[in-house]
């Protein structure tokens, strides 16, 4: 069992379980019932998805010092009592089923998935990289 992280709306992978999307906003133009049949994720989870000003510094980021910045502040706002066991329930999960996060960002290493992974993985997440 499992956790994968990727870039919905595209094509499912073969055991790759629950997509679970941690945007902070849907897919534009898509109906609820089409997110799944369309590829995008089964579950709008935004919890985990950065706060709006943090999204900001991220996709503004030019430097390593500017991304290093958003990182931490991503990882404050994942610290909070209820992030946190949200970050450790699906640890847990992820010895038990499969099941893949995700964000729309196309360069992973620039996306707020690349930390959500290493906090998944910092309480115990199980991961296999795509």
């Amino acid at each position: 069992m499992v956790m994968r992280v990727l870039r919905p709306g595209g094509p499912r992978v073969e055991g790759e379980g629950t997509r679970i999307g941690t945007v902070r906003r849907p897919p534009r133009g898509v109906p609820k019932s089409d997110y799944a049949s369309q590829n995008w994720f089964d579950v709008w989870y935004p919890n985990l998805a950065p706060s709006p000003s943090t999204v900001r510094l991220g996709q503004e980021a030019q430097t390593a010092s500017q991304w290093a910045d958003f990182a931490r502040k991503y990882r404050a706002e994942m610290a909070t009592p209820e992030n946190s066991h949200t970050l450790e329930l699906l640890a847990t999960l992820s010895r038990q089923c499969n099941f893949s996060v995700g964000c729309y960002c196309e360069d992973e290493a620039h996306c707020h998935r690349s930390v959500l992974r290493e906090l998944l993985i910092q309480k115990g997440a199980a991961w296999e990289p795509t």
